[in-house]
């Protein structure tokens, strides 16, 4: 367990703070905090107004971004209020005469105005973090936290302080990436801290506290919600120059809440991930829309698996008849080596994905956003995150490791 004391906040963590405390938390493009107080408690939004019926939460807090943007936005109403409803955010809510008989006049009445107090306590803990950087992904399946893991890692190679937080709360899957299997999270009275993989590598996830690695996590919104919010409140960072937040695949709730939590405290912005086959992009092009919409900026776009390659030396070869199939790889590879050594430094690549419609590259170009690079699919790469190290350790991942090392070089150029 560490025991560095707590550092001490630095002046841009201290104007942080007091700008939280002046504005009330709300900053350009973010939603009022009731929306997301209704999320968290699991109670259902609907909106009322002149051109629009029934939202749903991520529409409603698109839309918030808009008002805020054009100035408007002075206090919502509910579907089902009374007429001359003050709106949820005065002060004579659920308390004025149009309140009487109204379905909502209890939660307006007793739901706590102003911003979340938890907000102020995270920027605090947050204001010794540099960089914040969110990791995305339309669709699950794309190497998304493979990804976050092996950019923890080239970060920490660089000789920066380092922290991943995985908030994936029902596929944590970070701490097999990073060797961290069995770990526990231990607190001291500075917080929680988090389990070290070196000593300038830090990493906090549900992973850790589950008494069994099998066990489910079967937890609507409200609960996913808080433990996010825990983590982001009360696990002890200290002084470090990049967090790496490693978010489940989509828009659901704890995008919403990752986000209006971050806006709080400065974020430099999204890396998503992607395959090259349109039905990745589809969805892809939705969380760059979100990212938009929340105003958070699009550091760049990855595109994984872009491709097989692998030296041809360690290909498996096999013969096909009628009966099945035989392993014909040390046949294969005798014959090579005496016919045509030179082969054995060739790499071999084969297009996995379709990529006829020119990938990820083509999409960013399209939506204006950054394409980073492509990492090639290497079967190295994988037993690397299987194994839980980093894949520039040695010389193994040679089809994968320059491609990420190349992205991450960019990355640190953009922010």
């Amino acid at each position: 367990m560490r025991t560095t004391p707590r550092p001490s906040r630095s002046p841009e963590g201290k104007n942080l703070v007091a700008s939280a405390r002046s504005h009330s938390l709300t900053q350009q493009h973010a939603a009022p905090l009731w929306v997301f107080s209704a999320l968290w408690s699991g109670r259902p939004v609907t909106l009322h107004r002149d051109h629009e019926t029934t939202r749903t939460p991520a529409q409603e807090l698109q839309e918030k971004g808009r008002e805020m943007e054009n100035g408007v936005g002075k206090g919502d109403v509910p579907d089902d209020a009374n007429e001359h409803c003050p709106g949820t955010q005065s002060e004579e809510a659920g308390k004025a005469d149009a309140c009487a008989g109204c379905p909502n006049q209890q939660i307006c009445a007793t739901a706590p105005k102003g911003p979340d107090p938890d907000v102020v306590a995270i920027v605090e803990r947050l204001a010794t973090v540099k960089h914040k950087l969110l990791v995305l992904s339309g669709k699950g399946g794309v190497g998304k936290s493979t990804f976050s893991a092996q950019l923890s890692f080239a970060l920490a190679e660089m000789d920066h302080q380092v922290g991943l937080l995985d908030i994936d709360i029902c596929g944590p899957s970070i701490p097999k990436m990073l060797g961290l299997e069995g770990q526990d999270i231990h607190q001291s009275n500075l917080g929680w801290s988090p389990v070290y993989v070196e000593s300038n590598l830090g990493v906090m996830s549900i992973g850790f506290m589950l008494p069994d690695p099998d066990d489910a996590v079967i937890w609507r919104g409200p609960r996913k919600n808080g433990l996010i919010k825990q983590f982001l409140k009360d696990v002890d960072w200290g002084e470090i120059d990049y967090l790496v937040v490693d978010a489940p695949p989509g828009t659901s709730d704890e995008h919403i809440s990752i986000v209006q939590y971050l806006q709080a405290t400065g974020i430099d912005g999204a890396i998503i991930v992607t395959t090259p086959q349109q039905v990745s992009l589809i969805d892809v092009r939705k969380e760059i829309n979100f990212c938009k919409k929340v105003g958070v900026p699009v550091l760049g776009v990855v595109e994984n698996m872009s491709g097989l390659r692998q030296p041809l030396s360690d290909l498996r070869f096999v013969k096909s008849d009628g009966a099945g199939e035989t392993d014909a790889t040390e046949w294969a590879l005798n014959y090579i080596k005496e016919k045509a050594p030179e082969l054995l430094s060739v790499m071999a690549c084969s297009e996995v994905f379709d990529s006829s419609k020119g990938g990820a590259e083509k999409m960013c170009h399209e939506m204006g956003v950054p394409f980073l690079g492509k990492v090639p699919m290497d079967p190295q790469l994988c037993k690397a995150s299987e194994e839980g190290r980093s894949c520039f350790a040695d010389q193994k991942c040679s089809a994968s490791a320059p491609a990420l090392q190349n992205i991450v070089k960019k990355l640190i150029k953009t922010e």
